[in-house]
């Protein structure tokens, strides 16, 4: 009888040992799971999606870009309303969405290709410093030319002003380049008006905007963002920005 007593408890021992092995193993998991949870909102939860209902804001990207010129367009237009709102939609297009390597070397992936970008409100187009190709890249001035029919602006910064000049949209119209690149723009496409790049930073005329480009780009998309909101909205998101802080810096 002590036998069976003794193997009764033992048995009773195991059943125990063995709820509380799988509930600690249950409670792991769903720790597991819940930590899972938490750090995928946390990489997720500022992805913006793409709304139809909202303007939509290409920015053009190609091999040997400067990054600066993406980012700067990015990130005026991506920033939030006072209220936490998102306004526009900001996508990247490409020939390809292989990824696109920057002048700076930074890998960037495109949200779409030429062929199935959707409509634009604003196209803006960056610069290079090597042009050379892009300007003979027939699908890519064909791209702006056709994204041109649709769009209410059209913003070049810096050397972009190249590709504006080789697709023929902006003819009769001010532009303005990078410093010390005006003479050479006018003699390639006479029928624009090329502004001096050494008085002028910045020249908007009709739909067609552009810059010097590089931190200038902040002024081309800056500008567009307050037609296309308001004051107020421009200036929130320059405090958003710092860009006060940036004027007011002493070395």
């Amino acid at each position: 009888m002590k036998t069976y007593s003794i193997m009764a408890t033992a048995i009773f021992t195991a059943l125990i040992m063995g709820c509380n092995t799988e509930k600690s193993k249950n409670k792991i998991e769903n720790k597991d799971i819940s930590k899972t949870e938490v750090l995928s909102d946390t990489l997720t939860k500022h992805l913006k999606p793409f709304n139809p209902q909202l303007p939509t804001i290409g920015l053009l990207m190609f091999n040997g870009v400067l990054q600066g010129e993406v980012i700067a367009t990015s990130d005026v237009f991506a920033k939030p309303n006072q209220k936490m709102e998102q306004l526009f939609n900001v996508i990247t297009v490409a020939e390809t969405l292989n990824p696109i390597t920057t002048e700076e070397g930074m890998h960037f992936v495109p949200d779409y290709t030429f062929e199935n970008c959707p409509k634009l409100t604003a196209l803006f187009v960056p610069s290079g410093y090597d042009m050379f190709a892009h300007v003979r890249n027939k699908k890519m001035v064909d791209f702006i030319r056709k994204k041109n029919e649709e769009t209410q602006y059209t913003v070049s910064n810096c050397a972009g002003a190249q590709l504006i000049g080789a697709s023929g949209i902006a003819d009769g119209h001010k532009i303005v380049t990078y410093v010390g690149g005006g003479k050479q723009l006018q003699k390639d496409y006479p029928n624009l008006k090329v502004q001096d790049d050494s008085l002028v930073t910045f020249v908007e005329d009709g739909k067609f905007s552009s810059s010097n480009g590089n931190l200038t780009s902040y002024i081309s998309a800056l500008n567009l963002l307050e037609k296309m909101t308001s004051v107020e909205h421009r200036e929130f998101v320059e405090s958003y920005l710092y860009i006060d802080q940036l004027q007011n810096w002493k070395r």
